[in-house]
């Protein structure tokens, strides 16, 4: 019903607006409304960045396993009790971007959720 009014009050002015500022201006309204349907299709099909919190402590070993945990920008560095017991590629797969391992720490490239998997690996503790 709400759409249906958005519907008529939109063709409604898109005509006005062409009969009282010509034809050149049609032009400039099809763009904007192409540009506003674009900006739509854009957001929708936004591919979500979110990373399972849960399942990567657990291929980091499992909470136990962490000893530390620190973000610099998009890097999650993450010390371990035993670094064989994490799972790079499962990590890969779940999105990162990247992993390091340098002796029994892992940096992984997580882009901006890298503060949020930190929060949430301290509220373990």
């Amino acid at each position: 019903m709400c759409l249906d009014r958005f519907n008529f009050h939109f063709y409604f002015l898109l005509n006005y607006s062409i009969l009282v500022m010509g034809e050149d201006m049609e032009y400039l309204i099809i763009v904007v409304v192409l540009l506003i349907i674009l900006l739509a299709v854009l957001k929708a099909n936004k591919k979500s960045a979110s990373i399972d919190l849960n399942k990567l402590v657990l291929y980091l070993g499992g909470k136990d396993n962490i000893i530390q945990t620190e973000t610099k920008m998009s890097r999650f560095i993450v010390t371990l009790k035993d670094i064989k017991k994490a799972d790079k590629d499962a990590i890969m797969k779940l999105g990162a971007k990247g992993v390091v391992e340098i002796d029994n720490q892992l940096k992984i490239i997580l882009g901006p959720e890298s503060k949020q998997l930190k929060k949430y690996i301290d509220e373990l503790k």
